[in-house]
């Protein structure tokens, strides 16, 4: 398979022109997306409109776990023990920073989808 496209591009889908790039890009959105998204035959037919939904998506889910690192102090600082608490806020980042990589990759297939294309600089 080609790996290539810009910084940032999702792993394991083929540039934008390679052969079955979107077919690749399409599964790769909706497995960003619920489960149950699955079940939507339009989402397939309309691989744009699955992009779109996915930015605003996967963007919710990145305020959602800033929002829950901005409030797990207060909200649960008294529940959770000494140890608990930073365990709890490493991985509410860590799950951030992940989210922040996979909104740029959806942002980029998205993109892709509507005709940019990527055009490396030396």
């Amino acid at each position: 398979m080609i790996d290539a496209g810009p910084p940032g591009w999702p792993r394991g889908v083929p540039p934008p022109d390679a052969p079955g790039w979107e077919r690749a890009a399409t599964a790769w959105l909706l497995d960003q997306c619920p489960a149950d998204f699955r079940a939507y035959d339009a989402w397939r037919r309309h691989p744009r409109a699955l992009a779109w939904v996915a930015t605003w998506h996967v963007q919710a889910q990145l305020d959602a776990m800033r929002q829950a690192y901005r409030r797990v102090r207060v909200d649960l600082g008294d529940e959770l023990s000494e140890r608990a608490l930073p365990q709890v806020m490493e991985h509410l980042a860590a799950e951030g920073l992940r989210l922040r990589a996979t909104a740029r990759s959806v942002e980029l297939v998205h993109e892709a989808m509507q005709g940019k294309r990527y055009v490396p600089r030396l």
